[in-house]
């Protein structure tokens, strides 16, 4: 690379060369070989006489040196005239002296730009489109995006953005420097240019031309030289650096601006000062600004999107400002990407090299743009002009565009640069289409390899198999996952990874960032693309495996957190997707909240080490959603050595564990009701004595129902306070206690229909966070050690007489409040959990005189997946849901509330049968009677 800055600084090579061309060449005349010899002595004695003298004289004009006398050199004079005659014969002389006086004058006479400057010929007139439909449709695109931004971002005119508080100071001393850069290839533009910038109102800091393997670099240099000025540099290199090269020229700066600018484009007179002041306003200081811009395509309605400089298509977007569609800028508005200049602080440069770009072909305005909004959430604009004044244009003479052929008009440029507008889209760069359109999917997956795009391939195909649901996947790309290796894992046609529809999106992570032995360039590479894609498609759910790459789990994180909206990422174990499917039926609404919900699993044992043992396997067994679920022990004071050592060796990989021991026994009703207590409304308690195993199931049915029934806004069912995972063989509340069997009870509907029921389960069930408050508060209000002095009296119901019982209370409260419990109704009332009726607290104890059939209790655990023996193989409805009162009869929700409401026997009197208790959910206390719907 070749730099020179004005002609007083011409180097010794430079004179060299001088006098090879005229000594060597211009002056030359046909010699014989001894009189070419003859004057090289010549020259060397001549220069060796000069030196000589020069020395003399320097020692004369030294401080040093008294001057008072006048020295004298006559005799040097003499010498050499002397010595003339032998060292330059006559003929030689005279020669001599000719080609020293053209050398002279080429030295030392100034170039005058009159001299060498060109000038680009512009005989034709600016080019018009004569489509009246396509000029409308044009128009009707730009007032939509117009009216988009304004009432989004906020649009200006130029005068109203002149009128901004600026931190620049174009007349003061907080002047800003901004160097210019010139772009030169083959257009005879720079004059124009450069005059253009001599005359700015505000003067630039420094001005370089570049001419990178341009076959016009001699006359580009020379007339940087005609301007003579210092602030003016050339630079130069026989290599093509191509587009990107002024970028790199540009990270040398030491400028507070930048403004890069193509051989196609003269700015008015009043450029640097309009966009100085815009680039220090609060507003658009970190952004890139320019005269000339391009709106990427939208989406076509075959849902592809068409290439940019499809003909005739609406959705192929804009150019700005479009002459042939009479379209001028007069509000600034954000695009895609910038053309032609670009106008930035130095600081913002840096971010173009943050990726290594596809191609270093084309393409440089494009990945500018993309960059500063992927790593710097800068916007690019095209900045407003003034109509009447052309001295605000930054393109004064738009027909020099069409002097010379562009190569974006070239076939394989436009479908290199359409491939690379498209992979920017679908590395989540946020155009304005995308911005206009925000998209709505229910899950967006993500894969760091083949083998976790075979994981997830059952789940994002139930998605995308479900009618009404849109799901798309993400893949690492590069080393990590090639797209077509995942098209192929997913049975896709590999033209997939090439089509401009949304389905696959490739990040090339490692083909963009590079090889590196740091997790950044991948942590860097994922989060700012998720967060871009995100952004677009508004996913209720983002997927992975639990096992993914820690540094990628990180960035997915990241990226998640970042939807205002609300994206959960959901981290499943490899074994569970395929017994997840069931999220595909949930709605959008519902997913949103995966995270939400957090499960406490709460223990009760004592000394039955055998049977808790059993109890933890199952618990272990299990599958699981990837949440973190706390798991605690509640001992009495009673409990022996063989079970406290089992609850301190258990590991539990799914949470923390807590071990709580009594000091005092309290007996089953203290040790169940104060097992747990929620610390929000989204704790749920799974309440469990040691005798009872569960299905490996058991959490994704509490999950699913949780979802499904209490965080979609779309379902209001007030009335749910519990999920039992166990399905109930007796109708246990009445003497006879007769058996009963749900699958034939409502074969009419559906055989396997979950129903509500208004009896709480004890061996087995979720405890909702507001309803248990609200008993908390219950049971200490009703608590009696005689269970006949208890007011609330059920007709006909076996519980009034119940004592020492939990659940006793909470069957009242049920009752008097017309709440429910969900259960599960499957063949042979296989269920989520079972009960083993091992002798503890009640069964086989010596004061219960009811005898309890081992086969009445036990169920036989579900041990294959549910959601295929549900209705239409997924829940049903809220309101398909059929509900049941104490005594397994058909009653209505409000026919619940009702009765509660006619035994009148609440904490609270309540005056009318259609009148029931309501409490503060926060504090579980009463408040107050209401009637009830």
């Amino acid at each position: 690379m070749r730099f020179a800055r004005n002609p007083n600084n011409r180097s010794g090579d430079y004179l060299e060369g001088m006098l090879s061309d005229y000594v060597g060449g211009k002056a030359k005349v046909k010699a014989t070989k001894t009189g070419c010899t003859w004057l090289v002595t010549a020259l060397t004695c001549l220069q060796l006489a000069f030196a000589v003298y020069a020395t003399i004289l320097l020692y004369y004009m030294s401080p040093s040196v008294e001057l008072r006398t006048k020295p004298e050199f006559t005799w040097a004079t003499r010498i050499a005239r002397n010595m003339k005659q032998f060292i330059i014969p006559p003929h030689v002389h005279g020669r001599y002296q000719e080609a020293a006086s053209l050398i002279t004058a080429e030295i030392f006479s100034p170039i005058t730009p009159s001299q060498v400057c060109e000038h680009e010929r512009i005989d034709f007139v600016q080019k018009k489109s004569s489509e009246v439909q396509m000029i409308k449709l044009k128009r009707e695109l730009y007032d939509e995006i117009l009216d988009f931004q304004s009432k989004t971002i906020g649009t200006e005119t130029l005068s109203e953005l002149m009128a901004m508080k600026s931190q620049w100071d174009m007349r003061g001393p907080n002047r800003p420097k901004v160097t210019v850069l010139l772009n030169h290839f083959k257009r005879k533009t720079l004059c124009s240019q450069l005059d253009s910038l001599l005359q700015q109102s505000l003067p630039f800091h420094q001005v370089w031309v570049l001419s990178f393997g341009s076959p016009n670099e001699h006359s580009l240099k020379r007339i940087v030289e005609s301007y003579n000025d210092s602030r003016i540099s050339f630079i130069s290199s026989s290599y093509d650096f191509k587009y990107y090269g002024r970028f790199q020229m540009a990270l040398q700066t030491e400028a507070d601006l930048v403004y890069i600018v193509d051989d196609d484009m003269i700015p008015g007179k009043k450029m640097l000062q309009i966009l100085s002041h815009v680039a220090g306003t609060e507003k658009y200081k970190n952004s890139v600004l320019g005269s000339i811009g391009r709106i990427l395509p939208f989406r076509q309605k075959d849902f592809t999107f068409p290439s940019y400089r499809k003909l005739r298509s609406k959705e192929a977007g804009l150019y700005l400002p479009d002459p042939a569609y009479d379209i001028t800028v007069q509000k600034i508005v954000q695009v895609d990407f910038l053309s032609s200049s670009w106008f930035l602080s130095a600081e913002l440069v840096k971010a173009l090299f943050i990726e290594t770009p596809s191609t270093f072909m084309t393409g440089e305005d494009l990945h500018l743009s993309y960059q500063l909004q992927k790593y710097r959430n800068a916007g690019s604009f095209v900045l407003p002009v003034d109509l009447t004044d052309k001295e605000t244009w930054g393109d004064s003479e738009h027909r020099l565009a069409y002097v010379s052929e562009t190569t974006v008009i070239f076939k394989d440029i436009v479908q290199v640069r359409d491939d690379q507008w498209w992979r920017a889209l679908s590395t989540g760069y946020v155009t304005q289409w995308a911005a206009m359109y925000p998209q709505k999917i229910d899950a967006l997956f993500y894969a760091h390899s083949v083998d976790e795009v075979k994981a997830l391939a059952p789940l994002l195909e139930k998605f995308r198999s479900s009618v009404g649901k849109k799901a798309y996947i993400v893949v690492s790309g590069g080393n990590f996952c090639p797209c077509e290796d995942a098209a192929a894992a997913l049975n896709w046609p590999k033209s997939v990874c090439k089509e401009r529809r949304f389905k696959i999106f490739d990040l090339q992570v490692g083909a963009l960032s590079g090889a590196s032995n740091s997790e950044v360039p991948v942590l860097q590479a994922v989060y700012s693309s998720l967060k871009g894609l995100i952004k677009i498609h508004n996913p209720s759910v983002i997927i992975t495996v639990t096992d993914i790459d820690p540094n990628v789990k990180k960035a997915l994180k990241m990226a998640s957190e970042t939807n205002v909206n609300g994206s959960a990422l959901v981290l499943l174990p490899r074994s569970s997707v395929s017994k997840v499917l069931w999220m595909a039926d949930l709605r959008s609404t519902a997913l949103q909240n995966w995270n939400r919900m957090r499960i406490y699993v709460n223990i009760i044992t004592q000394s039955r080490a055998p049977s808790l043992t059993r109890l933890l396997k199952s618990l272990s067994d299990a599958y699981y959603t990837g949440d973190e679920i706390p798991v605690s022990f509640n001992m009495d004071s009673k409990v022996d050595e063989a079970t406290i050592k089992l609850v301190d060796s258990f590991e539990w990989l799914h949470g923390p564990k807590t071990l709580r021991r009594r000091i005092i026994q309290g007996g089953l009703i203290r040790a169940v009701s104060e097992s747990w207590y929620p610390t929000s409304d989204d704790d749920f308690g799974l309440l469990l004595e040691d005798d009872i195993e569960v299905s490996p199931y058991y959490y994704l049915w509490i999950k699913y129902a949780i979802l499904a029934y209490h965080y979609d806004p779309q379902v209001s069912l007030p009335e749910l306070s519990s999920i039992s995972l166990y399905t109930p063989r007796l109708v246990e509340v009445v003497k006879e206690r007769p058996r009963w069997n749900p699958t034939e009870f409502f074969n009419r509907i559906h055989p396997n229909t979950p129903y509500l029921h208004q009896l709480p389960c004890s061996w087995g069930a979720v405890f909702f966070p507001k309803h248990w408050r609200e008993f908390y508060v219950y049971m200490n209000m009703r608590f009696t050690e005689d269970a006949k002095a208890n007011p609330v009296q059920i007709p006909k119901s076996r519980t009034n007489g119940w004592q020492a019982s939990w659940k006793k209370f909470l069957i009242d409260m049920m009752y008097l409040r017309g709440y429910v419990s969900l259960y599960p109704n499957f063949p042979n009332q296989a269920s989520f959990s079972t009960n083993h009726m091992e002798p503890g607290a009640h069964i086989s104890a010596k004061d219960n005189v009811v005898r309890h059939d081992k086969a009445d209790f036990e169920v036989p655990l579900l041990m294959e997946d549910f959601r295929t023996l549900l209705p239409n193989g997924k829940l049903p409805p809220a309101s398909k849901l059929p509900s049941l009162n104490l005594f397994n009869q058909p009653v209505s929700l409000k026919g619940l509330k009702a009765a509660g409401a006619k035994l009148g026997q609440d904490v609270l009197p309540c005056n009318n049968a259609t009148e029931i208790v309501t409490v503060d959910h926060i504090t579980g206390l009463p408040q107050q009677c209401s009637k009830f719907i």
